[in-house]
Parts: C-alpha cells; sequence; structure tokens
C-alpha cells in the first residue's frame, strides 16, 4: 500500500469511495427530508427532487475535475484556496466544519431516538464513541462498515418501494405533478432535498486516501450520486402514491407512515431500524469528513497544529477524529440540536458555491464553464429559498468565520511587525 507524503495511506478504490458517499448520502435525510419538502413544494415535490438533483449534479462534477487536480484531504477547503486564495478556501472550511459538526450531533441524536427514545443523549454519545472508534482503527475499517450499512439500508428501502407500489392503496393519480405551493415552495423543497445529496463532498474530502485519484474520484463522485437520485426517486414515487403529498407533508415518518396505509405495519419497526442504521452510516460519513477538512485546516495553521498529526500506524489524522469525536458527544450529551441546524443546509450550499467558482477557474473554454457556473447559480438560489432563520442562521456563521479570519490575520501582521 502506498502513502502520501503527508503520511495518509491510499487504500480505497472506485467501489469503496462510492460506498463512502453513499453511506453519507442514503443516510437519515431520506426518511425524513421528504416530509419537510412535500410540506414546502405540495404537487411540486418531484419537481424540487429534480431541481436538486440538478444542482447537486453540478458540484459533482466541479468536485470531481477539482478532486482530480488537488488529490488532498480538506475538499473544498483546499480547492478554494488554491483557486480563489486562502480566504475563500478557509470560509469554505469553516462553513463545512461547523455545520457539519452540528449535522453530527443531529445524526447522533436520530441514531439514540429510534433506539431508545428514552435515553436518547446516552445512545447518542455511546455511537460517536464507537464510530470514532472505528475511525481511528483506519480508513479501510471505516469503509467495510459502511458497506454493510448501506446494504441494510438499501434493503430496507427496497422493501418500502415494493410493499407500497404493490399494495392496494397506491394511486398513480396522487403523483399528478403541479405548482400548488407556487415556484418559492419548489425552490424551498429542493433546498431541503439537496442536503441529502450533499454526501459525495465525503468523496473529495478522502483525497489522498483513494487510490489513483485522478481516475477513481471523477468515476465515484457520479456514480454515487446517480444510484442515490435513483433510490431517492423510487422511494419518493411510492410513498407520494401511497400517502399524497398533503399527508406527506404532514408526517413526521414518512416511510413509517407509508408502509402504516399500504397495510403492511408489521414492517413499521424494521423501517425504524432501518432509520437508526442510516443516521449510523451518515454520522460516520460525517466525522470521516469533518476530521479530514479539519487536519487540513491545521497544516495551514487556521486550527492549531497539533490536530495536523497523523498515527505512525493507522495513517489516520487521529487527533483531528479524536476532537471531533470529543466536541460532537459534548453537544449530543448536552443539547437537541435537531431542531437548531438549519444553517447546516446554509453552509453546504456556500461550501459548493465556492467549490464550483473554484472550478470555473480552470478553463476558459464556454463549454467547460457551463457546469460550474449553472451549479453556483442553483446554490446561491437554493441558499436564499431556504427559511428565513436557516438563511439568518448560515449567514451569521459565516460572518462570524470571516471576523475570525480577519482577527487572525490583524494579529499575525501586528505580531510580525
Amino acid at each position: 500500500m502506498t502513502r502520501t507524503d503527508a503520511g495518509l495511506r491510499r487504500t480505497l478504490g472506485v467501489r469503496d469511495a462510492v460506498v463512502v458517499g453513499l453511506g453519507s448520502m442514503i443516510g437519515a435525510g431520506v426518511f425524513s427530508a421528504l416530509g419537510p419538502a412535500a410540506r414546502a413544494a405540495g404537487s411540486g415535490l418531484l419537481p424540487g427532487l429534480a431541481l436538486a438533483a440538478v444542482v447537486a449534479y453540478c458540484n459533482a462534477m466541479s468536485s470531481a475535475r477539482l478532486a482530480a487536480r488537488y488529490p488532498a484531504s480538506g475538499g473544498t477547503y483546499v480547492y478554494g484556496r488554491e483557486r480563489l486564495g486562502r480566504f475563500w478556501g478557509y470560509l469554505a472550511g469553516w462553513a463545512f466544519v461547523v455545520g457539519k459538526t452540528a449535522s453530527c450531533a443531529a445524526m447522533a441524536l436520530t441514531v439514540g431516538a429510534y433506539v431508545w427514545p428514552g435515553q436518547a443523549h446516552a445512545v447518542a454519545v455511546a455511537a460517536v464513541v464507537a464510530l470514532t472508534a472505528v475511525n481511528y482503527g483506519g480508513i479501510q475499517k471505516s469503509a467495510w462498515l459502511t458497506r454493510a450499512i448501506v446494504a441494510v439500508v438499501l434493503a430496507v428501502l427496497a422493501a418500502v418501494v415494493v410493499v407500497c407500489l404493490v399494495s392496494g392503496q397506491a394511486d398513480a393519480g396522487r403523483l399528478d405533478i403541479g405548482l400548488s405551493a407556487g415556484a418559492d415552495g419548489v425552490l424551498q423543497a429542493a433546498g431541503l432535498l439537496f442536503f441529502a445529496f450533499a454526501g459525495y463532498a465525503r468523496i473529495a474530502t478522502l483525497g489522498e486516501e483513494v487510490r489513483d485519484p485522478a481516475r477513481t474520484i471523477p468515476r465515484a463522485i457520479p456514480l454515487a450520486l446517480g444510484i442515490a437520485l435513483a433510490v431517492y426517486a423510487c422511494v419518493a414515487v411510492a410513498v407520494l402514491a401511497v400517502l399524497g403529498a398533503n399527508r406527506l407533508g404532514q408526517s413526521a415518518a414518512p416511510l413509517a407512515d407509508a408502509v402504516r396505509a399500504a397495510g403492511v405495519p408489521g414492517l413499521v419497526p424494521v423501517v425504524r431500524t432501518g432509520a437508526a442504521v442510516a443516521a449510523l452510516g451518515s454520522l460516520l460519513a460525517l466525522i470521516l469528513g469533518v476530521s479530514r477538512t479539519t487536519l487540513a485546516m491545521a497544516r495551514d495553521g487556521h486550527l492549531p497544529g497539533a490536530l495536523a498529526a497523523v498515527h505512525p500506524r493507522f495513517r489516520v489524522p487521529h487527533r483531528a477524529e479524536l476532537a471531533v469525536g470529543a466536541v460532537v458527544a459534548v453537544l449530543a450529551a448536552t443539547v437537541d440540536v435537531r431542531g437548531a441546524i438549519g444553517f447546516s443546509s446554509f453552509g453546504v450550499l456556500a461550501y459548493y458555491a465556492v467549490a464550483n467558482a473554484s472550478a470555473w477557474t480552470l478553463s476558459t473554454a464556454p463549454r467547460s464553464r457551463m457546469v460550474p457556473a449553472v451549479g453556483l447559480l442553483g446554490c446561491a438560489t437554493l441558499a436564499f429559498a431556504l427559511p428565513p432563520a436557516s438563511v439568518a442562521a448560515g449567514a451569521g456563521v459565516l460572518a462570524v468565520g470571516g471576523a475570525a479570519y480577519g482577527v487572525r490575520r490583524w494579529w499575525a501582521g501586528r505580531y510580525a511587525g
């Protein structure tokens, strides 16, 4: 096995990279995002899903081109730094680390809520500790566990689709596409559903642990996105056919309600188990991504230099992983952030806006610039179509990060003088 100069070990092939992306995308979002999206879009849910997929595709292509050029840990933090300047890379990394750390805690609490509702915080902390230990043991162990999780979740989702579509309660008339909530509702639904597609970033952030990254990453990212889109489309159609847009929009657990409405209530515990396993998969992938971006930012001095250390045996950023795990565990033990991470969607869209702007600089050919241009416009549109509270919180987080960067640069200049 080869190692990079920085000390991380390249062990992931195309299949493992696709699985890592799917582990994050085919996560808890598919079990919960459809309800809020249907509430926002009404009969425009499927157009909202299609719009989210288009923006995600543009972001994926931009990320794949950049990752092949810069196969280093950190994803868009590295691309923004190299193509746009240190500030834009820093801002992307800041949005990713802060937003996704909150998402980690939310996923951990989701696991707790499904496994043992009365002790959700305790279960959440146990899940964080266990998955941090898995990641500490090496990227290959994480990939094997993610592969098992993805297999279980896909089996559960396939069962939901089949049960819903073959039941006597399915009605194709409920799939009629309209704009009952207007164009604004479709845009807001796309913004909510986009969050469920964002897992392909995990492939890019693992750039130093992928074999032959110039070939592997551009293949793995669109493959993972395509599989996720196919799964989401099948699930959305099946659930809509049984519940309709109005009932789906009012549901807190749409997949469980769908199989119950389809006349198979015995499948509800299986769906709940699938949701818990999916949340574990998302949490595992999120910890991987946040720790690698933390590593990259620590290398450049934006975070404590000690976090840049690589374990001499396991060749993983062990201090970054432990730090991320500790912060997430504290959040999961003390606060309920499931309802307070709307800014995370805004942060993810800002992150990909920087990725598209970076990809724009790779070529001056109009055809090569079309995809990043559409991606950048799509990210900006969806970000500001989110609920006002999410926009305000996300913009506030970015402002705090920008201010911290400015203070640090001012202090460094003063000290150097």
